[in-house]
């Protein structure tokens, strides 16, 4: 029987594709989650504020918009990190990837000092940007607090890119519900003082209400938790990197980490900036406008975060099977994860579209803020597959290390597409943050199609590892 039993061959390559299939499903769903735990600090955040008042939810929704968008650089640089350690244990070197996550806190520790005068020259001119002067203060005060959490998210980030490489996402889902644990209970006690524990039914700590303020120290001090879980994860293999020397600066691999990072830094940049921009801009519309903006960022974060999630896992997967240089494994782990993530989307597009004023009501009790909400909500529901598209497609370009087509697709989808027709529709139909939100609809379409296409049409060649490629960034992008 020369060439052996035809079906039992397709049989066996439908079984591996199976296989791949059920790897890819088991990393995302706890990514997922996890990033949705990421995403709930800032969910908590806001509906605890939202019982408190508008200016609280207005000034913590506009200050944690602007630490985000200055701060996503650090992150974004971090995450330049995924490629390079997947590929690595992808080849089985596994004391390369310990040197590269070392290197991965050098390059950290290096963005976050301009990063954090960055954050605080910003809050400090808020009324410059026509932001009223109660909440410009207000504002200014919670982020002189939060700019302390950006060295332990960077240096989180970096040691979760490690765990998720290493297809280890338990200790990440430990983390994360420390990081909530100890957010929720100090958001409450900090921000409402003793007057919350009174409604609890339970006696006086001493503690006054501290606002905003209160909400970013339980931010700083639930970040510095989740980074101690982390490194008492990954002290041993840490350690044993330390002890070889891994610890020092490896200007070639830092090089690779930024020449991967910082483009997928200013891709975030570009990203969260534009939603940055769109909420100063909705800022200047009053309070409320602003509450029910932050409001239904939130709600459509919920879901954006567990597509980011999906997009983690394939980035992994496709970094890994480029370390095997197994060329067919790379194409069907990045389409898979893109089918997966739009499976999700719409699904959610679905929930988005059919109950908006219930979502509303669960992050709100203001009867003068329900209509608005709901209204962005509704427009949530028509941007949830090009969302999706989006935070997987650039997830499978990560794991390829071609971060740079991805910044550019960012730049031009939000910047020359969606922030330009959301200001027209202002120009043409008087002011409401409903025509920034269709603008923005439209940029994240023009991103998800732009960077699913470039995976599809990139992954049908080989796809050459970062550390060892031959040929220069532009080649790989």
């Amino acid at each position: 029987m020369s060439g052996g039993d035809p079906s039992l061959a397709a049989t066996g390559r439908v079984g591996w594709r199976a296989t791949e299939a059920w790897a890819l499903l088991a990393l995302a769903l706890p990514l997922g989650l996890a990033q949705l735990g990421y995403t709930s600090v800032s969910f908590v955040d806001t509906a605890i504020a939202g019982r408190a008042s508008s200016d609280a939810v207005a000034a913590i929704g506009l200050g944690s918009s602007l630490f985000f968008a200055v701060s996503v650089f650090g992150v974004g640089t971090a995450m330049g990190l995924e490629p390079l350690v997947a590929q690595a244990l992808g080849s089985g070197q596994t004391a390369l990837a310990v040197r590269i996550t070392w290197q991965g806190l050098w390059a950290g520790t290096i963005v976050c000092v301009p990063l954090a005068a960055l954050v605080l020259v910003v809050g400090a001119q808020l009324t410059s940007f026509g932001i009223a002067p109660p909440l410009a203060a207000l504002t200014f005060d919670y982020l002189s607090i939060k700019v302390l959490t950006l060295w332990p998210v960077v240096a989180s980030v970096v040691l979760r890119s490690y765990l998720q490489a290493a297809r280890r996402p338990g200790p990440i889902i430990v983390s994360v519900v420390a990081l909530n644990l100890v957010n929720a209970v100090g958001d409450y006690l900090l921000l409402f003082g003793d007057a919350g524990l009174a409604r609890l039914g339970l006696p006086g700590l001493g503690l006054s209400p501290l606002g905003p303020r209160g909400v970013a120290w339980s931010n700083t001090a639930a970040f510095a938790v989740q980074l101690v879980v982390y490194l008492s994860i990954l002290h041993r293999p840490l350690a044993r990197g330390q002890e070889r020397g891994a610890w020092r600066p490896d200007w070639t691999i830092l090089a690779q980490v930024f020449s991967v990072g910082v483009p997928f830094g200013l891709q975030l940049v570009a990203e969260i900036g534009v939603f940055s921009l769109a909420g100063l801009l909705i800022g200047r519309m009053g309070v409320q406008a602003m509450a029910a903006h932050q409001i239904a960022m939130q709600l459509a974060t919920v879901t954006w975060a567990v597509a980011v999630g999906i997009g983690s896992a394939t980035a992994v997967q496709v970094g890994r099977a480029i370390g095997r240089a197994d060329a067919g494994a790379t194409r069907r782990a990045g389409l898979g994860g893109l089918r997966l993530g739009a499976a999700w989307m719409l699904a959610m597009a679905l929930v988005f579209a059919v109950w908006p004023e219930a979502l509303a009501g669960l992050m709100t009790s203001d009867a003068l803020l329900l209509p608005l909400v709901a209204q962005l909500v509704t427009i949530a529901a028509f941007f949830q597959l090009a969302d999706g598209l989006q935070a997987v497609g650039c997830g499978a370009l990560r794991g390829a290390g071609a971060t740079r087509w991805t910044m550019v697709a960012n730049l031009a989808g939000h910047w020359a597409v969606g922030l330009p027709l959301g200001l027209a529709l202002l120009a043409a139909f008087g002011s409401g943050p409903d025509r920034l939100w269709w603008g923005l609809t439209a940029g994240l379409a023009t991103v998800g199609v732009a960077v699913s296409w470039k995976f599809w049409h990139y992954s049908r060649q080989p796809i050459a590892q970062v550390l060892s490629a031959t040929g220069s960034e532009e080649s790989r992008d």
